[in-house]
Order: C-alpha cells, then structure tokens, then sequence
C-alpha cells in the first residue's frame, strides 16, 4: 500500500487496512477490532509503545524549535513563556496520544503489512 494512504489514513483515525473503520471508542480507548472490516487493531502485547516516539518526538521539536524562536525575537518574555512551554507540554501529548497511536499502528501497517492488506508492498512506493 501507498504511503501516503496509509498517513492519510492515520491522519483520520481511521483503520490502516480499510481506511473506514474509527479507531476509537472514545478519547482513550481503542477498538480491538475494525467495526468495518474486522481487522485486528491489537498487536501483540506493548505494541502500541512505540507510539510514544512520535509522541515525545513531536513535542519535543516542537518546544526546541519555539521557545528559543520566541524567546530570543522577544515575542515573550521568559517569565510567560517557560510557564506556557510547560503547559504545552503536559496538554500537546494528550491532545495527540490518538495521533501517535494511529501513526504508530499506520506504520507498522507499511513495514510490515497484516493479513487483509491487498497489494501492500513499500518498494518503490512514495
């Protein structure tokens, strides 16, 4: 399957094999299996602990990246912007705990494709 499918998908919170089914029960909880095409959403045991390097990655470039830029071009000062980054920080990885487990879970999808996946291959594809 195509890359950028498989993200698009993931992006949607949607299933990686069908791209119609919700991932998510609610904010937290995960469907074990695709309410459209019955595909299995729990891997083995741990699995979704992958989901923090997109996790903690994101967050993490993204305060590296802004805090110095606001900091030094003086958008705030460092008494309001230290206790906003840390805000950030608590709130952003909640915010995108589905996101990374959807990543996470469209990834392992392209790497190593499950059972139902028609034409997965990620040679050559873009």
């Amino acid at each position: 399957m195509r890359f950028r499918t498989l993200l698009w998908r993931s992006c949607r919170l949607r299933c990686p094999l069908c791209g119609q089914g919700r991932l998510f029960e609610n904010w937290f909880r995960m469907r074990p299996q695709c309410p459209h095409c019955d595909g299995d959403l729990q891997r083995e045991g741990g699995f979704y602990l992958g989901s923090i390097y997109f996790n903690y990655g994101l967050t993490a470039l993204i305060v590296a990246i802004a805090y110095p830029v606001l900091l030094f071009n003086r958008v705030l000062p460092s008494h309001v912007l230290l206790p906003l980054a840390l805000v950030f920080v608590v709130l952003f990885p909640i915010w995108f705990f589905r996101y990374a487990r959807s990543l996470w879970l469209g990834f392992d999808q392209y790497w190593d494709p499950r059972q139902g996946e028609q034409g997965t291959s990620h040679s050559g594809s873009a």
